[in-house]
């Protein structure tokens, strides 16, 4: 379940950016600020993840995410962009919902099955507009905490690791 690292303080919306870095750079201050966290530590942990290949996973959503010494528990956010912005995803869609989540090395063993947990989540059609809809962080942290009913399509789009990496993939049935 997301919640456990989720709470209502690390739902923003509406956040003005210039771009991906603009983007990065206001999560990771506002998640350290929130979590009692070296602004620049956080901040660096995301750009040298995403230096390894875009967070973005595809259909508007950005997965950025950090494994960070500093922290002996996972931290998350949930942005909605005021406008969507280039982040370099499978799909060339711009992103306008971003998934931050910070995690301790202690617990490496549960990042990677946490991480799957909330790409599954938030490829979900039903979640992705009901996040885009929200009016209130409770709303979107209910929303992120409701299991999604299982879509049917003939693409198929998954998101699985390489090398340590969250890549999205795009497979079609046809």
């Amino acid at each position: 379940m997301i919640s456990p690292f989720m709470a209502e303080e690390g739902i923003s919306f509406d956040l003005v950016t210039k771009g991906k870095q603009s983007a990065l750079t206001k999560i990771a201050i506002r998640i350290a600020r929130r979590n009692g966290l070296d602004e620049q530590m956080v901040l660096r942990g995301l750009f040298d993840r995403e230096c390894l290949g875009s967070t973005g996973i595809g259909r508007g959503i950005a997965i950025p995410h950090a494994l960070l010494g500093m922290i002996s528990s996972p931290a998350a956010s949930l942005t909605r962009l005021a406008q969507p912005i280039d982040f370099d995803g499978p799909d060339d869609d711009p992103v306008d919902l971003i998934y931050t989540i910070l995690w301790p090395p202690s617990a490496t063993s549960a990042f990677l099955p946490a991480l799957s947990q909330i790409c599954r989540l938030l490829r979900s059609s039903q979640v992705r507009a009901r996040l885009r809809q929200a009016r209130s962080s409770d709303e979107a942290l209910a929303i992120l905490e409701t299991k999604p009913l299982p879509a049917i399509s003939t693409n198929l789009q998954t998101c699985c690791f390489e090398r340590g990496v969250l890549v999205s993939r795009q497979f079609s049935n046809a």
